[in-house]
């Protein structure tokens, strides 16, 4: 599936109805919101919800989200000492 294909324009999320973005690098559909990937299949959208996967989500807004979450737990500790 290309990029400027008209269809990605009305082709909407399952679960939500949302808009979704094509991941070109691993052929399939994305939607941010519920970080879930659709597969496409010999250019075909596999839009049935049991067809989704949850994205596995790396780099740095996941470890600075634990840092946060983690600072915010030490400080709460060393005011109770």
């Amino acid at each position: 599936m290309k990029p400027d294909n008209p269809l990605l324009k009305i082709l909407a999320c399952p679960l939500d109805k949302g808009p979704l973005i094509l991941d070109e690098s691993g052929g399939a559909l994305y939607n941010p919101r519920l970080r879930r990937r659709y597969p496409i299949v010999d250019g075909i959208p596999q839009l049935l919800p049991s067809s989704g996967v949850q994205a596995v989500e790396e780099g740095p807004a996941v470890e600075n989200e634990h840092d946060v979450s983690a600072g915010l737990s030490d400080s709460a500790d060393r005011d109770r000492a």
